[in-house]
């Protein structure tokens, strides 16, 4: 089943025209509930991976047997039960090689967007570490990137069953096996990235356009007060840049950063300096309190399971953008958190 972006609230190159140079594309992947195989782009599902190729593993000295155990967090899913006690599990070292976890991989055949490989390499897989206990802070992200040729691997070659650690730290790290329906959509710079002049404009025409919906703004009765005790004053809902016209949520393959955690700042490579570019976007939720992204197909669904059908969770429900040198693919991955 395909997944289709409604059309936007406005037309904001209309109101800025001078957005038009800074439009852009990016990929929404759409991830929902499937049975994807090694031979599908998919989230949480199995990888084309040879089974004399070793797995990736992190070493990094941290606590890995407290946690919950893996089939622990997918049993809890399915029978909607309570969550997983966290616990000691197991009595290993802490540098001893844990599995890290397959998140993703994407085959650049299915995604308009994903950035090319290293080498002429087509798929990208996705791994990280199922603990937050990285960098030296005690919360940092551990991810690890392959690239590789699709067509140097057969199915016949895939290991099976695949390795995945016993013990998570966290089961937002645990994704649901999920088939792709990519869509290739328009998108704009998050704001704080444009001209100030531009930017402020925008600003500006946000503000009137609260100050016009406050000023129709429906008051309700006394008697039809909230369970909260407000007087439930209905305002009309006004388009906002960058929730309903710039940057789509969920997962999705180049495109635009956000930075809606933070100021935008520079991500140059590590190895030779050169500004990098979004390569993915890893996002808890499809959709938000913000609706208007949410597909047409999906209209009128409960939020849940429909707004986070990976089950990922990034840092507090947020987003993971991972970057990708422009002048070399082979260069370093980098990546934020928002």
């Amino acid at each position: 089943m395909t997944r289709t972006t409604p059309p936007r609230p406005l037309d904001v190159e209309a109101l800025f025209p001078e957005l038009a140079r800074y439009r852009g594309t990016t990929t929404r992947l759409h991830p929902r509930p499937g049975e994807p195989t090694v031979a599908d782009s998919s989230v949480g599902g199995p990888l084309l991976w040879p089974a004399g190729e070793a797995w990736p593993v992190c070493t990094e000295p941290h606590d890995r047997g407290t946690g919950y155990r893996t089939e622990d967090v997918r049993r809890s899913r399915r029978d909607s039960g309570a969550r997983p006690e966290k616990r000691r599990l197991l009595d290993v070292p802490d540098d001893h090689p844990v599995p890290m976890i397959a998140l993703a991989q994407l085959y650049r055949r299915d995604v308009p967007d994903l950035r090319p490989g290293p080498d002429g390499a087509d798929l990208l897989q996705l791994f990280a570490c199922p603990f937050d206990a990285h960098g030296g802070t005690g919360y940092g992200m551990k991810l690890h990137v392959h690239w590789r040729r699709s067509a140097g691997v057969t199915a016949a070659e895939v290991a099976d069953p695949q390795p995945e650690p016993e013990v998570v730290g966290f089961g937002g790290y645990v994704p649901e096996p999920c088939v792709l329906h990519p869509e290739q959509v328009v998108t704009y710079p998050f704001a704080g990235c444009l001209p100030e002049e531009l930017e402020a404009r925008i600003d500006e025409w946000e503000e009137e356009l609260e100050e016009e919906a406050e000023e129709r703004t429906v008051v309700k009765p006394w008697a039809d007060r909230g369970p909260d005790g407000d007087y439930g004053d209905e305002a009309p809902e006004v388009p906002r840049y960058q929730y309903d016209l710039s940057i789509p949520p969920g997962w999705r393959a180049g495109g635009h950063a956000s930075w809606h955690l933070t100021d935008p700042s520079p991500v140059d490579c590590r190895t030779c300096g050169t500004p990098m570019e979004l390569l993915l976007t890893v996002d808890s939720r499809e959709w938000d309190g913000t609706v208007s992204w949410r597909p047409v197909e999906d209209d009128g669904l409960p939020p849940h399971p429909h707004a986070s059908p990976t089950e990922v969770v990034v840092g507090r429900c947020g987003e993971l953008n991972l970057f990708s040198c422009a002048a070399d693919p082979a260069h370093p991955h980098r990546w934020s958190i928002q």
